[in-house]
């Protein structure tokens, strides 16, 4: 992403199910993958560098079983110039309902997308690579990152 990233409309979505209990989402691994997955479009909302944001997002990620520890999140925090106040603020904002209501669009963006495993790499509006279980598929153009790179370079120019 650092040799593409200003080409790219890079968007965090995650996969869900609207609901009209549990605050509106039900996430796959219950409400602690939920809380990491508002944390992380906080991030990318009030740091809106892509650089910054996911470095962030992959920090959680690694160790994402120590969600929601608060020292894990401010240790992810610092190492990418965040402030973990400003993250919180985000994420209690309107008693929780600002945070809630990124993830229902964001799960809502996936469903209405078609995306339906996570991870799943769109680009052009396409399903471009899907990793799934630790494996990747449906990668036609290969699943190697400079694959990637190269796909978006040409788009780019085109």
């Amino acid at each position: 992403m650092a040799n593409v990233s200003e080409k790219v409309d890079f968007k965090l979505s995650f996969i869900g199910k609207t609901t009209e209990e549990d605050d509106g989402v039900q996430c796959m691994h219950g409400q602690t993958e939920c809380l990491g997955n508002i944390v992380e479009l906080c991030a990318a909302s009030e740091y809106p560098n892509l650089k910054t944001y996911l470095g962030f997002t992959m920090c959680l990620e690694r160790n994402y079983h120590l969600i929601p520890q608060q020292d894990f999140l401010e240790e992810c925090a610092l190492e990418h110039g965040m402030s973990f106040e400003k993250l919180n603020d985000c994420m209690s904002k309107d008693d929780g309902a600002y945070g809630m209501g990124m993830l229902r669009d964001s799960v809502t963006r996936s469903a209405n997308l078609g995306v339906t495993t996570s991870c799943t790499v769109r680009l052009d509006g396409k399903t471009r690579c899907v990793r799934d279980g630790g494996e990747w598929s449906h990668c036609d153009d290969g699943s190697e990152p400079e694959d990637l790179v190269n796909d978006i370079k040409k788009l780019y120019k085109a």
